[in-house]
Formats: structure tokens, C-alpha cells, sequence
């Protein structure tokens, strides 16, 4: 009889650890798999996180288009980053940011003052055989429409994609000396020019049309205009000051 109590008790003992075995490995893989779906959750947050290019009180993050050393002819004024215009003519001044992108959307703020002209360029190339930015990087304009001293072209005007597509009948800028806020989305190709809110340009890289406005307007002697598909943000130096703040990036 105490023969049998003894095998019942360990039947009953044996079926107790495999419980308690089981038990502990659900409790493991349950870990595991939170641990690796916290892992994925961080992952997918981080993507197209903003990207602060200018903290406000620095030039870390920016450096002279093809150039090395100290930046002499940008300057931080009440948190803005600030053109002084030493420039000449549309190269020599323009600063460029270290960090290189290829698909994004960027936001800033920006003014100029009267008879001021400046620009934003994206997926610029840095290289000797380069004299400027605008020789590889599409350019988002910067003007002063009203109070420029010369005659400007619809291409030229603030808001266009400079030489290549006007702004349409949206566009509401900010007289001198108020801030605007613009963004450039860039998405496999596809461009939008925003200001004010109000999407005022968009249009697709690479296309035929694309290249036929490239080869016949003021590219066509610029044969690596627009063509890279990742590059750095530049800022133009074209002989006059203007204004940037509040400059972010999202990489899509």
C-alpha cells in the first residue's frame, strides 16, 4: 500500500515540475516577445523623427559649400542663422550642411531685406569641379519680389523651383521684414514647394518633361543639375542678407 502512495506521489510530483517547466517558459517567450515588439515599436518611432539642422546658437551642422575652416560670412542673430551678403555675385558664400539626405521633408523659417535675394538647395554635390551649389542642387528661390532692383521672371520670384517651375496663384508672401514659413517635400521624384501654408509648386524629377525644361532653359549647360539623389542642404550667399530659423528636417 505504502508502495503505491509512493508512486501516486511521484506521478503527481513529476506532473508538477513539467507544470511549473511549462509555466516558466511561456513567461519567458511572453518577455521575449514583449522585449522584441518594445524593440520594433522604438524602431518605427524613431523613423521620421525631426532633425534640428540649426540649434539657435551655432553653425554646428554647417560648413562652407567645398570649403573647410571657420564661417565667416554667417553670423546668429536673436536665433536666427544670418547671411551678411559678402558674396559677389551667386557662389563663394553659400553654406552647406555636413549631413547629406536623399528623401525628406524640410521645414523653415526665413525673411529677407529690401532687394534681397537668397535660395535653399537640396541634394547639392560637393566637388572641385563645382563652383556652386546651384550647379547640382535644385533651389527653392528666396526674393524679395517687390523691392529687387531688376526686372524678375516668374521663375525668379520667391517660392519657385528657380528656372524650372512657378509658383501658382496660391502663394501669399509676407512683405519684407516678416518671417514666412516654407517647406520643400522631396519623395522619389516627386517636389512640393509650400509658403504660408499653401502648397504653391509640384512637380516630378526625371520625367521626360522634366529633362526637356532642364536641356532647353538655363540647365542646359549644367548637365549635372538636378540629377543626384542625395545630397546636402544649402544656403545661399548671393550678396545680400536674409534671414533663416526654426530649420528641420523629417527623412521619409
Amino acid at each position: 500500500m505504502k508502495s503505491e502512495i509512493k508512486k501516486i506521489s511521484l506521478v503527481l510530483l513529476t506532473a508538477s515540475l513539467f507544470a511549473c517547466n511549462n509555466t516558466n517558459n511561456s513567461n519567458t517567450d511572453a518577455t521575449t516577445n514583449s522585449d522584441a515588439a518594445q524593440t520594433e515599436t522604438a524602431a518605427a518611432e524613431n523613423q521620421g523623427e525631426w532633425i534640428e539642422l540649426f540649434d539657435g546658437k551655432t553653425l554646428n551642422g554647417w560648413h562652407g559649400f567645398n570649403k573647410t575652416g571657420t564661417v565667416t560670412n554667417w553670423t546668429i542673430e536673436d536665433g536666427a542663422l544670418v547671411c551678411l551678403g559678402v558674396a559677389k555675385d551667386a557662389s563663394g558664400g553659400d553654406i552647406i550642411t555636413d549631413k547629406q539626405f536623399d528623401n525628406f521633408e524640410l521645414v523653415w523659417d526665413w525673411k529677407v531685406d529690401k532687394g534681397s535675394n537668397s535660395g535653399v538647395m537640396y541634394h547639392v554635390v560637393e566637388d572641385s569641379k563645382y563652383k556652386a551649389p546651384y550647379e547640382t542642387g535644385p533651389e527653392y528661390q528666396i526674393i524679395d519680389d517687390i523691392g529687387f532692383p531688376e526686372k524678375l521672371e516668374d521663375w525668379q520670384q520667391a517660392g519657385a523651383d528657380y528656372a524650372m517651375h512657378v509658383a501658382n496663384d496660391k502663394k501669399k508672401l509676407k512683405p519684407v521684414g516678416e518671417w514666412n514659413s516654407s517647406k520643400i517635400i522631396f519623395n522619389n521624384g516627386h517636389v512640393e514647394h509650400w509658403l504660408n501654408g499653401e502648397k504653391i509648386v509640384e512637380f516630378q524629377a526625371w520625367t521626360d518633361e522634366w529633362n526637356k525644361e532642364k536641356a532647353e532653359g538655363k540647365w542646359k549647360d549644367y548637365p549635372d543639375y538636378g540629377s543626384a539623389k542625395t545630397g546636402g542642404i544649402a544656403l545661399q550667399d548671393h550678396g545680400n542678407k536674409a534671414y533663416f530659423k526654426n530649420i528641420k528636417i523629417k527623412e521619409l
